[in-house]
């Protein structure tokens, strides 16, 4: 009997063993925790040394997983649409998350953002996981309110951009109320505190964001878990990349990232981290304001409020739908070949003008191979430094105010790469796979995520020992 007992017990280690391996073994799935740390240029790791930054986690990276020299992202390289690439492989015009908010011609709406997971219109990795019974989790990812195949979210939405006096303290029900499955947030908050209300991008915000991800890596090990880190950027937008305060805030980001990555091993020995970007940034130098040219050419004519005695829109043929560094000329008759034809004699007069910071003009057969607005006429790329603007009054042109960063330029600039970085059971170690393209990260984690799971057209990268 004792000798049984031995040799059940060895037979039984022996399993435990064998499974142990089989997780971590190369191409055998395992569990995924992506990260978005927004506005994260792949400079800050590579050549941390000459900045001597002190981000230990991020560091060792390069050394200990494979990772991008950089990512060429999407058309515009804004947020939105990049982290829908990031789960679906796909390019915006397939996704159909745009920009970061709708065009809104006659300025009716407010915050009128692309938040909801019904506007994406091909399938995401949490939705392909869910199918194959794998739990799924995300914390602030972008596009992910109402997602239903997200078992444990809590996602991005809010009624006022930024914290201030005029926050309702009752909108704390409404992320509660979005957030899934029912009760989650109000059971978390009981002993982790108060969750995020309205935008908070602060430094205090994403080490909320962390503490809420961690508790749902220790308590439900999702087997797909996204989460958006969003203090970076925001540190770039009103000091510039490489300035003190980013660098502190990313010094500081770190530590966020290196408890995430501890808690999804802890969770499972065979996990795999991705800290992946977005979009890279690059110095403001001037404001292009769009919206006066037309205005001058009378493609849109205003008229005076009445309450608020400000100009408001009465009508327009064409006007630009600006995304940072490019702008998107919509036509209010996609048929109208007489106003498309004068929109593009007005954007070639003002690219004529070195004044103006416009880079090109592309056309409708360009922006079909960008992926980008399928309904544009037109995609005005405007320079580095340059962002475009699309304002009923003001200058044409105006000066940025020195310190400011922003994105949303061509992805074919390097300022706008983004990063990638993969590290984990399995990952191979110090491997550069040089410049790649966005939209082969989704397929890469689904590959690893196994389960027979697929999303995008491109080829997975080669991450594996």
């Amino acid at each position: 009997m004792k000798h049984h007992a031995r040799t059940l017990l060895g037979r039984t280690a022996s399993c435990a063993a064998a499974m142990l391996l089989l997780a971590v073994a190369p191409g055998i799935a395992a569990p995924v925790l992506m990260i978005s740390v927004d506005g994260l240029k792949p400079e800050y790791v590579l050549d941390a040394k000459k900045t001597d930054l002190k981000i230990p986690y991020l560091r060792s990276l390069p050394t200990d997983g494979t990772y991008a020299d950089g990512v060429i992202g999407v058309w515009p390289t804004v947020t939105y649409p990049s982290h829908t690439t990031l789960v679906t492989g796909a390019s915006p015009a397939e996704h159909g998350i745009f920009s970061n908010t709708e065009f809104d011609p006659e300025q009716h709406f407010k915050e009128a953002w692309f938040w909801y997971a019904d506007q994406i219109r091909v399938p995401t990795l949490w939705r392909e996981a869910h199918a194959a019974h794998l739990a799924t989790a995300s914390v602030g990812w972008p596009v992910t309110v109402g997602a239903t195949d997200i078992d444990f979210l809590i996602p991005e939405y809010w009624r006022i951009s930024g914290p201030t006096k005029d926050l309702n303290p009752s909108d704390r029900y409404l992320i509660a109320a979005l957030s899934r499955p029912a009760g989650l947030l109000a059971r978390m908050q009981k002993s982790l505190g108060p969750y995020l209300m309205a935008n908070d991008t602060s430094l205090a915000g994403d080490e909320i964001k962390t503490r809420f991800a961690i508790d749902i890596l220790q308590k439900q090990r999702p087997a797909f878990m996204t989460v958006h880190l969003s203090s970076l950027d925001d540190a770039e937008h009103g000091h510039g990349a490489f300035s003190a305060e980013a660098n502190r805030d990313l010094e500081a980001v770190d530590g966020m990232l290196a408890e995430l990555a501890a808690a999804a091993h802890a969770a499972s020995p065979a996990a795999v981290v991705a800290i992946v970007s977005d979009h890279g940034f690059t110095a403001l130098t001037h404001r292009v304001n769009l919206l006066i040219p037309f205005l001058r050419a009378g493609l849109v004519t205003t008229t005076i409020d009445s309450t608020t005695q400000l100009p408001k829109l009465a009508s327009w043929k064409a006007q630009p739908w600006a995304a940072g560094g490019m702008a998107a000329i919509m036509l209010h008759d996609a048929a109208d070949r007489s106003t498309e034809q004068a929109v593009g004699e007005l954007l070639r007069s003002l690219a004529a003008d070195q004044n103006n910071g416009i880079a090109r003009i592309d056309g409708r057969a360009e922006i079909e191979r960008h992926g980008a607005f399928p309904d544009a006429a037109f995609i005005v790329v405007m320079k580095p430094g340059f962002y475009a603007a699309a304002s009923l009054t003001g200058e044409q042109v105006s000066e940025f105010p020195v310190g400011h960063g922003g994105h949303g330029f061509s992805p074919e600039f390097p300022e706008m790469k983004a990063a990638f970085f993969l590290t984990g059971a399995g990952i191979a170690r110090g491997r550069d796979l040089g410049t790649i393209d966005m939209r082969q990260i989704a397929p890469t984690l689904a590959k690893i995520l196994g389960a027979g799971i697929s999303v995008g057209k491109q080829m997975p990268l080669n991450v594996r020992q």
